[in-house]
């Protein structure tokens, strides 16, 4: 069953048979472009910005210790996301121990 002329059935889902959508119109030149990036940047190249990027950190540039940072450890997570996966775990503890107590 269809949702009107979206191509989706009554869960959201595509129905068989839906061709999709275009696709990203500028993938292949994207890919080209990085191509290129890759061909003309070394390793060295590499080794250069980052040596510049931890000078500037260090010399007290807060942009450049962000972005250090943030290459080297991942995106920091909210404090708000690691209160409420404590709670979720502690929650699921004491459903443990409350399925544990009622095998008793």
């Amino acid at each position: 069953m269809t949702n009107g002329s979206n191509g989706r059935d009554a869960r959201g889902r595509f129905t068989k048979g839906n061709a999709g959508g275009p696709g990203n119109p500028f993938a292949a030149q994207v890919g080209k472009l990085r191509a290129a990036m890759y061909g003309a940047v070394t390793e060295a190249d590499i080794k250069a910005v980052v040596i510049k990027l931890v000078e500037q950190a260090k010399s007290g540039d807060m942009t450049a210790a962000r972005i250090l940072f943030s290459r080297v450890f991942g995106r920091p997570l909210e404090a708000d996301i690691l209160e409420r996966i404590e709670e979720l775990e502690n929650q699921a503890r004491e459903a443990q121990c409350d399925a544990d107590s009622a095998k008793d």
